[in-house]
């Protein structure tokens, strides 16, 4: 077995599975277009959007638990009113940054 064939098969063998039960209590549910930006949002349309979605964050009563949940599993998005940027720059980082591009 090769050995790129063998990690893809220790990555699936070893992958958590979590407990998401509490996404049922969201506020957000449904909401999707406030928490994830469309292709080619303008800077201020994104401002707008994530303006919106923290007042929703602020109003729910899970968004420890999302915000926690966003840093562990290197989320994309705004979670628990916290931006991808926001969990970055506290030290939780994504596999594959927005706005980074790979380099090689």
């Amino acid at each position: 077995m090769s050995n790129e064939r063998q990690l893809a098969v220790e990555i699936i063998i070893t992958r958590r599975r979590t407990d998401d039960r509490w996404m049922g209590a969201a506020a957000c549910r449904g909401m999707t277009h406030l928490f994830f930006p469309s292709t080619a949002e303008r800077p201020q349309a994104r401002e707008r959007r994530e303006a919106e979605a923290r007042d929703v964050c602020r109003s729910c009563r899970i968004a420890v638990d999302c915000r926690e949940y966003a840093r562990e599993n290197h989320e994309y998005g705004l979670w628990g009113g916290e931006s991808e940027e926001e969990r970055h720059n506290a030290g939780y980082r994504l596999i594959a940054p927005i706005g980074i591009r790979a380099v090689g």
